[in-house]
């Protein structure tokens, strides 16, 4: 009988997730509460319902053998009591309710010893002590957040009056030279692949990234010690599955975690075509019980995140796709999202290459291709 996979979360990672794993004998299932999401299309078993509820993801699991993840903020509880029951979740309940809580990850780097920028704790905005830590620094809330959303610098004093009254993280601001991220994948028999850290330019006004290029230009000194730092956080979780740690760093040449996600993620998409084995080849590998692939770049290259326009809403339309099939070793993903807004990711690019060849195309995409609407 074959295996069944179920996936909780159904937009573009399950959905680039799907496209990969359908080389693979196994059966899938997909549960997201929209109805349109992009994994609809992709899978007959598809179930509308919300990952966040507990008895919406005990339903969805009694007929999985194993159940993964594209997005941290599911129902943990309900994922414990699969576990229990004897079904195989990836990665498993106990990481995922640390990583969903931006308060019990920066604890947890704390009791491990993994280099994190100081921070401390609030319930509500009343928490804030300026004799503390004085601005600026940054307001995390501990919950919820994604794709930008949920963080904000308080650069003064004047700044406190927008402070979100809601449980946070209030870190150091640190000046930063480079934000980086570094894939790790472990399997369950424990074997881990690295793939090599990336570097990432951030949306100013989004707080998202723009691009990306793979490899990250870092001296040996900080490769060695960004691989050995998110290393050492997936070993501290110490369970299976893809782990995309983030860091950064500061003007003075230190590397610092930020964050980690426990799954494929935005950061890994050059590996489609850049890699020996993609992440999503990883992520099927690691939920089937397989081992773990070769992280090995085949090739350098880049990733464009195609972002909803400013001031377009509704049914979305690639602008410049003729443009964009003429530039080489480019390779277009679309998430299949019927509408856009702006900021909303639509798709991503990438390009092949060396990082001085494929600048001067990554500005020339930006220049000519947008997601507008009709």
């Amino acid at each position: 009988m074959s295996k069944k996979i179920g996936i909780l979360g159904g937009g573009q990672l399950g959905r680039m997730f799907l496209q990969t794993a359908y080389d693979y004998p196994f059966e899938y299932a997909v549960l997201d509460p929209a109805p349109d999401a992009p994994c609809q299309s992709m899978t007959s078993h598809f179930v509308i319902g919300d990952f966040a509820d507990y008895d919406a993801v005990i339903a969805f699991g009694q007929s999985c053998d194993v159940i993964g993840i594209e997005i941290e903020h599911v129902n943990t509880a309900a994922l414990a009591a699969l576990k229990a029951q004897g079904k195989t979740v990836i990665p498993h309940p106990e990481a995922l309710t640390i990583i969903k809580d931006k308060g019990l990850q920066k604890a947890f780097y704390t009791e491990h010893g993994i280099k994190t920028p100081p921070y401390y704790l609030i319930d509500d905005a009343s928490g804030i002590d300026v004799d503390k830590m004085p601005p600026p620094f940054v307001q995390k809330l501990r919950q919820g957040g994604y794709d930008g959303k949920g963080v904000q610098l308080i650069q003064t004093t004047a700044d406190l009056a927008l402070l979100w009254d809601a449980p946070s993280v209030i870190e150091a601001f640190t000046e930063i030279d480079k934000e980086i991220a570094v894939m790790v994948i472990k399997d369950q028999q424990g074997k881990m692949a690295v793939y090599p850290a990336v570097e990432m330019v951030f949306d100013p006004d989004l707080n998202l990234v723009d691009y990306l290029f793979a490899p990250a230009s870092l001296s040996e000194k900080q490769l060695e010690t960004a691989n050995s730092l998110a290393q050492s956080v997936v070993q501290a979780f110490d369970c299976p599955g893809v782990f995309a740690v983030e860091l950064f760093i500061d003007t003075a040449g230190t590397v610092w975690v930020n964050e980690t996600a426990p799954r494929v993620h935005n950061s890994g998409h050059h590996t489609i075509e850049a890699a020996d084995c993609s992440q999503f080849s990883q992520m099927l590998r690691v939920l089937a019980g397989l081992p773990v692939g070769s992280s090995n770049l085949r090739e350098s290259g880049a990733m464009i995140n195609l972002i909803g326009a400013p001031g377009y809403e509704g049914e979305a339309v690639i602008e410049g796709l003729a443009q964009l099939s003429e530039f080489p070793n480019t390779y277009l993903h679309w998430y299949g999202k019927s509408m856009t807004k702006p900021g909303r990711k639509m798709g991503h690019i990438t390009v092949l290459g060396e990082q001085t060849q494929v600048a001067s195309i990554i500005e020339k995409i930006k220049a000519t291709v947008r997601v507008i609407s009709r």
